[in-house]
């Protein structure tokens, strides 16, 4: 009944085993230290009795393989003092309770600060990587931000920060790992995020630049599906504000999946370089004009002029905001000013949800 009232956080200071691991599991952060907390239904020895497979307690369900493997964990710390004072940092972004804002603090960071630097660090070639958390950083005020499940699925960054001392929660595309791709793990960890800012009143920006989700027979079998639509379910139900910027691709279902203004976003933007399409250049190329491909004289010359082509008329950095998938093209180095207006803008918000007794999430 407390959940979603006010926020409940688990700190794990030794063996947690049984059912009893199931009341971590059910609080909204959890934290827990190397070398001294295990978290496990069965323990070692059961395990072995019954699969006959060898394992450690720390193996098992140490704090690193909650943190990287399972999900349990949202944070993994080398010593309890360490751990502690984090959990107070935590705390600092948010409300006491559901009915309150999360607290504002007085910044020093000026809010109509330049991100020029963001020109470096984001290359205009979409196939090249580059650490998201470092444009979070940029954008935020003083760099300062508390990333939530940093170890586990590291393809989308979930973070807490401030904007011209507003808290935030930022939902970020990784290219660094799996080119950003949406995935089940991805899924589920934004979904979560996304639920919890918006049950505390905390606004939300989501950074993409997603080539799209997953494709394997495994993530099929596995329910990419039903996964992949918790976070779309997460990012409709949302009422707080919610302002995206695509700061390079956004590919068909996943662009609509990361808060785009078909699912409610209050504003959107982009950056010159963006590029809002089913699919990139060369698989559309391939699919759209195949037949025309494979009938020329020279098919290879022909797949790379109508690569072309698709590129010039579909994915020009303008296309969006003529159809009215984006609200404002802007320049990289004013996203930080930008999105403190939005937010100042969009602070009043209030939207009133159906009557129900609870929604139905997919599972």
């Amino acid at each position: 009944r407390a959940s979603g009232v006010i926020p409940q956080i688990s700190v794990m200071l030794g063996p947690c085993a049984g059912g009893a691991a199931y009341s971590p599991a059910l609080t909204d952060f959890v934290f827990a230290v190397r070398g001294i907390a295990q978290m496990f239904i069965t323990g070692p020895e059961v395990v072995k009795a019954v699969t006959g497979e060898d394992i450690t307690h720390d193996g098992l369900g140490g704090a690193d393989v909650h943190a990287g493997t399972s999900g349990v964990a949202h944070f993994a710390y080398d010593d309890e003092e360490t751990c502690l004072a984090e959990v107070r940092y935590l705390l600092s972004f948010l409300p006491s309770n559901n009915r309150e804002l999360p607290p504002v603090t007085a910044a020093s960071d000026p809010a109509d600060r330049r991100c020029d630097a963001l020109l470096d660090l984001v290359p205009a070639d979409g196939n090249r990587a580059y650490d998201v958390r470092a444009v979070i950083g940029e954008i935020v005020d003083d760099g300062d931000l508390v990333e939530v499940h940093a170890g586990w699925a590291p393809n989308l960054v979930c973070a807490l920060a401030r904007i011209d001392g507003r808290p935030v929660g930022v939902v970020a595309s990784q290219p660094r790992s799996m080119a950003g791709v949406l995935d089940i793990g991805a899924s589920e960890k934004g979904a979560r995020f996304v639920q919890f800012c918006d049950a505390f009143n905390i606004p939300l920006v989501t950074l993409v630049d997603v080539p799209g989700f997953l494709p394997g027979v495994d993530q099929e079998h596995e329910g990419i599906i039903r996964h992949g639509a918790k976070l779309l379910y997460a990012y409709c139900n949302a009422t707080v504000p919610r302002v995206s910027v695509v700061l390079r691709k956004a590919y068909g279902g996943a662009y609509i999946v990361m808060d785009s203004l078909s699912i409610g976003a209050d504003v959107a933007l982009a950056w010159p370089t963006n590029e809002i399409a089913v699919m990139g250049a060369e698989g559309a190329a391939n699919v759209v004009f195949r037949r025309e491909i494979a009938a020329s004289d020279d098919p290879e010359a022909t797949r790379r002029r109508k690569i072309e082509e698709y590129r010039a008329e579909l994915i020009h950095p303008y296309y969006a905001a003529e159809r009215g998938l984006v609200d404002d093209v802007i320049e990289p180095g004013e996203t930080r000013a930008v999105l403190a207006r939005c937010l100042a803008m969009l602070a009043s918000k209030s939207t009133a949800l159906p009557p129900r007794k609870h929604g139905n999430p997919p599972q």
